[in-house]
């Protein structure tokens, strides 16, 4: 087992002296800002146990802000990563010292989104927030900004017209891609299905519009089954999407708008149409990956999260230093697509 990293190793990561680093560390002698952040960048790569003091000592006289994050579903790999790539975003910030509360919810009750935006709220300057629309969860956004807490929609819009804005992708877009490729993949025309987590998550909503608008323009002969509704759980997906292939031997597509795709790959496979539909879902997992990998599914659609956390993070401080009132739009990311022929 190899010992962690010492200050002669961080010395010659950052191309300076052990003297330099220690004066760092220990703030006697002032040093050069642009050599302190070479001292924090090479402590950050090497995994420096005191990493945390060199950030301190680096960026005490910056500004600090505080950003509160809700997540949905804590135990899902996609959240988990989100909440990582929030974490490596407000790290990143050089300008500020940014501390971030990420924080996650199991139930889309409004009583549950309320009181999570609530508590967020009793701690940072401003938040970023997925969940469903709900009236409940406007007008708490619309008494949060009178205090001058921005909330920031994620992935769906929500509380439009009283919050700070929407970033994440062209949800309608993402539906009319997920059509395109059924319906160009497809051997000959049949029946596809859909499912949302929700009708109140508005991103889920627009997927499912841009789906059924690219078939009424561009494939009037495919036909479009009643809009699933599985609350991004795959346990309800499995038994939904069984049920669909037994009850519908001619369904040639599927399109899995939100979460819960696990059910929807692991139902295609025990039914043995692993190859025979074509499978479109969100994001790209340990699951989705191997969907991919032996062609249960046939592309995925995914956030590009890196991206996605630096302009959102960017956005935020920006909201705070201009004391911003006003909502600032709609952030559209382009998305990726993987193939079994790029995973």
């Amino acid at each position: 087992m190899s010992s962690r990293p010492t200050i002669t190793d961080l010395a010659k990561a950052a191309g300076v002296s052990v003297a330099t680093v220690d004066r760092v560390l220990n703030g006697r002698h002032r040093v050069r800002e642009e050599t302190a952040r070479r001292v924090y960048d090479a402590a950050t790569t090497i995994g420096y146990h005191a990493v945390g003091l060199l950030r301190q000592r680096v960026f005490e006289d910056l500004p600090q802000y505080r950003l509160g994050f809700s997540f949905q579903r804590p135990n899902q790999f996609f959240y988990q990563s989100f909440a990582r790539e929030i974490e490596a975003a407000c790290h990143a910030v050089t300008t500020a010292r940014v501390m971030a509360q990420v924080e996650f919810i199991a139930a889309q009750t409004p009583a549950a989104m309320t009181d999570m935006l609530k508590h967020l709220a009793a701690r940072n300057q401003a938040l970023a927030v997925v969940a469903p629309d709900y009236p409940a969860t406007t007008n708490t956004v619309s008494e949060l900004r009178q205090r001058g807490i921005p909330v920031f929609c994620l992935l769906s819009d929500f509380a439009m017209g009283v919050s700070q804005g929407y970033i994440g992708l062209n949800n309608l877009k993402v539906g009319r891609t997920a059509a395109w490729m059924i319906a160009k993949g497809a051997k000959k025309p049949g029946k596809v299905a859909i499912f949302v987590g929700s009708h109140r998550f508005h991103g889920h909503e627009l997927r499912e519009i841009g789906f059924r608008s690219f078939f009424r323009e561009n494939g009037p002969e495919f036909e479009v089954l009643d809009t699933l509704v599985n609350l991004d759980t795959s346990e309800i997906t499995h038994e939904a999407t069984a049920n669909l292939l037994n009850q519908h031997p001619d369904l040639i597509g599927l399109y899995v708008a939100g979460g819960g795709m696990e059910g929807a790959i692991s139902a295609i496979r025990e039914e043995g149409y692993a190859g025979k539909l074509q499978v479109i879902v969100n994001e790209l997992t340990p699951e989705s990956r191997a969907g991919l990998a032996d062609d249960v599914v046939t592309m995925a659609i995914s956030t590009p999260l890196p991206a996605l956390c630096r302009e959102l993070v960017s956005l935020m401080i920006a909201t705070i230093e201009s004391a911003a009132t006003g909502p600032s739009g709609q952030t559209f990311l382009p998305f990726d697509i993987y193939t079994p022929e790029n995973i």
